[in-house]
């Protein structure tokens, strides 16, 4: 380190200043600047670059004020909370933090509590906590909801908030809020400490962090800014793949990467890619280099295991998903590679600062783009990267059953009072906007289920004393909430486990989606975990597997979430297909595909839609670039579909990518009024009619049931309800409020739900607003280059295993040549 601050024998006391000369640093002058905030009481957020010691910085003011608590007056408890939005990133941070703690002889304890953590040390730390405790969102709201956390949080002096531009913009930043709110009221001289090295909008973030005396309380903090990075483009033989997303004709490449590298980590999107990636790159490992995978559907301790080995430098690679895209520290990795498209320029920088870790040097990271619009992507990613302009969330509005489960919780801990809970809720701030009568409901949905749920007993959570105070109903309701406390709605896991001889489940390897299992059948092979399987059946929450050597897998398309392509990124993505004078920056390949594009349809201009009309075979296509990601496109070729069968196009299907939407019909579909086509009302009518017929509203409605403490996950004595008996019960549920109570209030956060995460209705909106009066209409008499990756959408869709792979490929040159006669 180096930079060292002004007044540092009057910021930093003696020891903390030799333990940094002893290591040959000085402390950044950012590290000051919170030592000072701290000092003064201050709530601060600070944005620092990954490697300014930006995590030491916010835990320095706690380790000040502890080390100098004269022993006769030290009150103990707890006294600082970490909170990380990854289990392994708090694990790791406490590692990182015994080191200064042990190496100046302080007088502070520090444990990390997770899900993974033993129940015998949880329970202990709540009858004897730490005085720094690194935990989680989920774990803070399980203590928020004890009986006796007004006891275990009344010496709590600070909280620190890492990685914050990861949590503020979702329902587990609602609850964050929410449980912040309720540390405030407890521990009233409670300090908020932010941290992040990625916030577009600081102001974005002071408003979602801030306590009860607002955002302008927060000082803003900013670290000397780091060596920019170096960001190349990895071309396989100096060419781009018209389509693809897997980037697998560059994999040979990426492995000669890894070799030069000292340690890479290689970062994809879905654990799909992970999956497939690490299989490949096994396959070409003929030096025999230590490769791991780490996804979340692994089990805990295998990924415990790849997490150390990558602390003690016996790794040379890491195929990983977003489960190590913040914080942690592994020195030894000098290479980021990213397989296909980043979709932001925010997660690039995050993934890309895993490299290095030292702010004077630069991060070094290699893009493998899967095909030709992804070069575009990664091309207009790179660039924001070196301006330093990032993509942010915007504010969001706190979800109404994310505060029903706080509601609860706050039953569980102690009786409360209806208007002093409102006052403290409108301090959080998702909340400051909630009216009194949406604060009603939500307590009135808590303690009866709502007016069509009355009658049946089992929603009565909540109960009114003779004083009339709200308080849990009984000591068994208070223990099945706190059993399935936390915002996240995973889909519905089952523990692979390989099956003995005799059938009976034996050693966990991991956890699969449920939706997977039921599209195989026994004896049909996938892949898991690096490693080939046989599903040999399922019982209960149970899949049993057998090893399946030599055997090609099945191995049908699953796991985890798909980024959406950000805003902000898909208008930089338009900006640079727009500017004919940037394609220089292009491979030839790729800018000769841009110019034969331009000479036989259309190259549309920033705000402008390209929409191509061509027959094909016996069908009519209709294929639109409207580049605002596969969510919003799905919802827009759903609502076209009905519109085309109103108009008697008589349309046969549709297919969607991140850039573009094609639509076949048995009519020609070239005459049509687009204008009226794309209008904005078809968000209107349109929209209710078809959710009101799609699945998507009763999945929404599950999601929401579950968050807000209507449907229960998890019983006592590690009872668990399959995805099938939660979907059963809430369907059953959505019906008779559908039905019953259209206003009740999990339908009324299903419907925004919907709107948001499942067909992103605020883009679409957005979107055709831009469009409006703009869309240029290409006629042609064939495929354009631009449609031949969207159409082979539809032949991946129709072609799995081996034998489609080669059909894909023959389509793949079938197209390329028509596109190009």
């Amino acid at each position: 380190m180096a930079d060292a601050g002004a007044n540092l024998p009057d910021l930093l006391p003696p020891r903390f200043q030799a333990w940094f000369e002893a290591r040959g640093w000085s402390p950044r002058s950012h590290q000051l600047a919170m030592i000072e905030k701290g000092r003064e009481g201050k709530d601060a957020l600070l944005i620092a670059p990954t490697g300014g010691g930006k995590t030491l910085a916010g835990f320095l003011p706690s380790l000040i004020e502890l080390s100098e608590r004269a022993p006769a007056n030290t009150a103990g408890g707890l006294h600082t909370i970490y909170i990380s939005p990854l289990k392994a990133l708090a694990v790791d941070v406490e590692r990182n933090l015994m080191a200064p703690i042990l190496q100046m002889c302080l007088p502070v304890t520090a444990e990390s509590r997770t899900g993974d953590t033993g129940v015998s040390r949880r329970q202990r730390q709540r009858i004897k906590p730490p005085e720094i405790l690194l935990t989680t969102p989920e774990q803070l709201a399980l203590l928020c909801a004890w009986e006796g956390s007004r006891g275990l949080f009344e010496s709590l002096r600070c909280v620190i908030l890492d990685e914050i531009h990861t949590l503020h913009a979702s329902k587990r930043g609602d609850l964050l809020a929410l449980d912040l709110a309720r540390l405030s009221q407890l521990a009233p001289n409670m300090r908020r400490v932010g941290l992040s090295a990625t916030v577009d909008d600081p102001e974005v973030i002071k408003r979602w962090m801030a306590g009860p005396k607002g955002p302008e309380a927060i000082d803003l903090v900013v670290g000397p800014a780091g060596a920019p990075p170096i960001v190349d483009m990895l071309l396989s033989e100096g060419r781009v793949p018209w389509a693809g997303h897997t980037a697998q004709h560059a994999m040979e490449e990426v492995y000669e990467a890894i070799k030069r590298s000292k340690t890479a980590l290689v970062f994809v999107n879905t654990r799909f890619q992970a999956e497939f990636a690490f299989q490949e790159l096994w396959r070409l490992n003929e030096d025999a280099l230590p490769i791991a995978l780490h996804h979340g559907s692994l089990a805990a301790e295998q990924r415990r295991k790849v997490e150390a080995a990558m602390a003690r430098g016996e790794l040379r690679a890491v195929v990983c998903t977003s489960t190590l895209d913040l914080g942690i520290d592994w020195g030894d990795v000098d290479l980021v590679i990213q397989l296909a498209s980043p979709k932001g320029a925010a997660r690039m920088v995050q993934r890309i600062g895993r490299a290095n870790h030292r702010l004077d040097e630069p991060s070094r990271a290699l893009f493998v783009p899967a095909n030709r619009f992804e070069m575009l992507e990664c091309q207009a990613a790179r660039e924001a990267i070196a301006q330093n302009v990032l993509d942010g969330d915007p504010p969001r509005e706190g979800a109404l059953d994310v505060l029903a489960q706080h509601v609860m919780g706050c039953a569980c801990s102690e009786p409360f009072d209806m208007l002093q809970l409102y006052d403290e809720v409108t301090t959080a701030g998702p909340y400051r906007d909630l009216a009194w009568e949406d604060f009603e409901q939500v307590v009135d949905f808590v303690s009866t289920g709502g007016y069509a749920l009355k009658t049946y007993d089992r929603f009565r959570r909540i109960v009114k004393t003779p004083e009339g105070l709200w308080k849990v109903r009984n000591p068994e309701t208070a223990q099945r909430h706190r059993l399935n406390v936390g915002a996240i709605v995973s889909p519905a896991m089952l523990a692979v486990r390989i099956a003995s001889r005799r059938g009976q489940p034996g050693r966990k390897v991991g956890e699969i989606e449920e939706g997977m299992v039921e599209m195989l059948e026994p004896g049909d092979t996938f892949v898991f975990a690096g490693q080939v399987w046989r599903l040999a059946g399922i019982t209960n929450l149970d899949v049993l597997v057998q090893p399946a050597v030599d055997a090609d897998a099945k191995m049908p398309s699953w796991g985890g979430s798909k980024f959406a392509l950000s805003t902000f990124l898909a208008k930089r993505v338009r900006q640079l297909m727009t500017d004919q004078e940037h394609w220089k920056v292009l491979p030839a390949d790729v800018r000769e595909w841009l110019e034969v594009q331009r000479d036989r349809s259309v190259i549309p201009g920033e705000d402008e839609m390209l929409l191509e009309t061509f027959p094909r075979g016996k069908r009519h296509f209709m294929v639109c670039y409207p580049f605002e990601g596969r969510l919003a496109h799905t919802t827009l070729a759903m609502l076209l579909t009905r519109r085309l069968e109103r108009v008697g196009a008589a349309p046969l299907g549709f297919v969607c990518n991140d850039y573009a939407l094609a639509v076949w019909a048995l009519n020609p579909l070239d005459g049509l009024d687009f204008g009226e086509l794309f209008a904005e009302d078809m968000l209107g009518d349109d929209l209710e009619d078809w959710l009101a017929e799609s699945f998507m509203m009763k999945r929404a409605f599950k999601g929401c049931a579950i968050i807000a403490g209507l449907i229960e996950r998890r019983f006592p004595g590690d009872k668990q309800k399959t995805g099938r008996q939660i979907t059963f019960s809430t369907d059953l549920i959505y019906d008779v409020l559908r039905r019953h109570q259209p206003d009740h209030l999990l339908l009324r956060c299903a419907r925004a739900d919907a709107a948001t995460g499942l067909i992103d209705v605020a883009r679409l909106a957005q979107m055709l607003a831009r469009i409006r009066g703009r869309i240029r209409h290409a006629r042609l008499d064939h495929l354009s280059p631009f449609s031949v990756p969207i159409l082979l959408e539809i032949g991946k869709e129709r072609s799995p295993g081996h034998a489609g792979e080669i059909m894909l490929a023959e389509a793949e040159a079938d197209l390329i040549a028509e596109a190009i006669q």
